[in-house]
């Protein structure tokens, strides 16, 4: 039995070329959303979280991103991580990966593509501590089709499912994305608030995005998430 089953029973082992020791538990869950956890959640009191978005707020947009070769890091997304990090602020990945489940590209493109996002920040000695990705889509194919899938951005489902298991304070803890779905997952999550960058699709997403705020959820504008470290509580200090 897979250790990541043992620690993490909500998640399946799914068989791919890369290096274990590069990734220590690749999986998919039984209702098929990846759940890749880098370290097991510690004891004792609940951490915040910052929730990142990856295409347009991590690395550069491309649509249906599947080519390790096309990925470029945002200048200042592995500086912000790594301060996260250095604060002991969890960092996690929620990224919907429609072309998985359209069936444009494979779980394989997706690990590939994450390679090189991964080494990108280990560079700097940045690092995430958990990646949830859902395939799930209206037009998916087979077991990936879905009309409103719980786990699909703008729902919160892989913002719940990583808060269990990693044990985050969702009350504390921020989303920075690139589109409107994006902070309306952190909303529906119960976070305390959400970046929309000005990257990706930021710019044509802005006025829905400021649309989602409220009392208990603040929405912020950033250029870029290289911003973020100093416009939101969480990351005030820094």
């Amino acid at each position: 039995m897979p250790d990541c089953w043992n620690r993490y029973p909500a998640c399946a082992i799914v068989l791919s070329r890369v290096n274990p020791a590069e990734f220590p538990s690749e999986c998919l869950n039984p209702d098929n959303i990846w759940c890749q956890i880098f370290a097991p959640p510690q004891q004792g009191e609940a951490r915040p979280a910052l929730f990142l978005d990856r295409d347009g707020v991590v690395i550069e947009y491309v649509r249906y991103l599947h080519r390790a070769a096309d990925v470029v890091l945002i200048p200042g997304a592995a500086d912000t991580i790594a301060a996260a990090n250095r604060l002991g602020v969890l960092v996690v990945l929620v990224t919907n990966q429609a072309g998985v489940g359209r069936g444009y590209y494979g779980w394989q493109e997706f690990l590939d593509v994450q390679g090189v996002l991964l080494a990108g920040l280990e560079d700097i000695g940045a690092h995430l501590d958990g990646v949830f990705a859902c395939p799930h889509h209206a037009n998916g194919t087979g077991p990936y089709a879905h009309p409103a899938h719980p786990a699909r951005k703008p729902r919160p489902g892989m913002l719940l499912r990583a808060a269990g298991l990693l044990g985050i304070n969702l009350d504390n803890s921020w989303i920075v994305g690139d589109a409107s779905d994006d902070l309306a997952a952190g909303r529906s999550a119960g976070l305390r608030g959400g970046v929309l960058v000005m990257t990706g699709r930021g710019v044509t997403q802005r006025d829905a995005a400021v649309a989602l705020s409220s009392p208990e959820f603040e929405v912020v504008v950033a250029p870029s998430i290289r911003n973020v470290t100093g416009l939101i509580p969480l990351l005030a200090d820094l």
